[in-house]
C-alpha cells in the first residue's frame, strides 16, 4: 500500500483564538506548522485570519496576509506543500482568487456542491442561523479557472454523497482534468463520520483518484480515521477539525493530533511519505518551480 501523506489543518474558519489554541499571526502559523510537520505532515491546510488584535476569529483575504503567512510556513518548513482555504458564502470568489494569484499554493480547496450548514441544540434551538453554503457549478468553475491560472491542483471538498457523484461530472464538462476528493464527515447537515460510509465513498470516487478524510468531531472520530489508513486514503487533522485526542483528552495543539495520525498510518502498515515523496505521488510541480510557471 502506498505511503501515506498527512495533512495537517492549521487553525480553521472562526474558532476563538482567546478559548483554542489555534494559531493567527504570520509566527503563530509558522510554529504550528513546524509542530506538525516534525510529527510527520508534509501538507498544511491554510485558513487567513485577521491580523488586527481582537480580530483574529474572523477570516481575511487580504493577499498580503496570504503572502506573509505562506512566507512564514515556508520558511519554517523547507519543502512544506501548501493547501489554501478556498470557501466564502456567496458569489463573489474575488477574496481567494487574489490569494490565490498572491501566492501560487500547491492545492487548493475547492468546495464542490452546496450544503444547507446546520446545527441544532438539545432544546431545538439552531447553534446559529441556518444558512446556505452555496457552490453553484458557476462558482465551481471560477475557483478552477483560477487554479489552473495558477497551476494550482483543485482539492474537491464533498460534504455529501451527490456532491461525490457531482466531481466526475467536472471532468467530463472539462472544468479540470484533475480529481482529488476530500470526504468532508462530521458536519451536523452533511455526511456523519461512519467508517461503513467510507467504504462507500471510496466506490463511488472516480476509478484511480486520489482521496482523503477531513473528519469533524471529537475522539469518535478516530475510528474512521484508522479506517482512512486501512483503505489507502490520505490522512489530515489538525485543531481546524478536532481538539480531541484518541483516548478523550484536549490536544496542546496540531503536533500531538498529527502524531496520533500518523499512528493510526503505521498501525495499518504505511510509512509517513516525506513532504518530497508527497509531491511526488501527487504529482505536483517541484518546490523550486513554486511562484513560477510550470512547463
Amino acid at each position: 500500500m502506498d505511503k501515506a501523506i498527512l495533512t495537517c489543518a492549521l487553525t480553521g474558519v472562526l474558532t476563538d483564538p482567546a478559548q483554542h489554541p489555534v494559531p493567527v499571526t504570520a509566527a503563530e502559523m509558522a510554529a504550528a506548522a513546524r509542530e506538525a510537520f516534525d510529527a510527520g505532515a508534509s501538507i498544511m491546510h491554510v485558513h487567513l485570519r485577521q491580523q488586527t488584535p481582537g480580530m483574529g476569529r474572523f477570516p481575511s483575504w487580504d493577499p498580503e496576509v496570504a503572502a506573509e503567512i505562506d512566507t512564514a510556513i515556508r520558511d519554517a518548513c523547507p519543502g512544506v506543500i501548501i493547501n489554501l482555504t478556498t470557501g466564502v458564502v456567496g458569489q463573489d470568489i474575488s477574496g481567494p482568487a487574489a490569494c490565490i494569484r498572491r501566492v501560487r499554493p500547491e492545492i487548493a480547496a475547492c468546495n464542490a456542491g452546496s450544503l444547507n450548514y446546520l446545527k441544532i441544540k438539545e432544546n431545538g434551538q439552531w447553534a446559529w442561523p441556518p444558512m446556505l453554503f452555496d457552490n453553484t457549478v458557476d462558482k465551481v468553475k471560477g475557483m478552477l479557472d483560477v487554479m489552473h491560472e495558477t497551476h494550482t491542483r483543485p482539492e474537491f471538498e464533498c460534504f455529501d454523497v451527490g456532491i461525490v457523484r457531482s466531481v466526475g461530472m467536472f471532468r467530463k464538462a472539462g472544468m479540470t482534468e484533475h480529481l482529488e476528493y476530500n470526504f468532508v464527515m462530521g458536519v451536523a447537515s452533511g455526511m456523519p463520520v461512519d467508517a461503513d460510509l467510507l467504504a462507500l465513498l471510496v466506490k463511488y470516487r472516480e476509478p484511480n483518484t486520489i482521496w482523503q478524510t477531513t473528519l469533524i468531531g471529537r475522539e469518535e472520530i478516530w475510528a474512521v480515521h484508522q479506517a482512512t489508513a486501512d483503505l489507502g486514503g490520505m490522512l489530515r487533522t489538525g485543531v481546524e477539525d478536532t481538539f480531541y485526542l484518541p483516548g478523550g483528552e484536549r490536544t496542546t495543539g496540531n503536533g500531538p493530533l498529527i502524531e496520533a495520525l500518523a499512528a493510526c498510518a503505521k498501525r495499518a502498515g504505511r510509512e509517513v511519505a516525506s513532504p518530497q515523496e508527497a509531491r511526488t505521488m501527487l504529482g505536483l510541480r517541484a518546490q523550486e518551480l513554486h511562484g513560477a510557471p510550470a512547463h
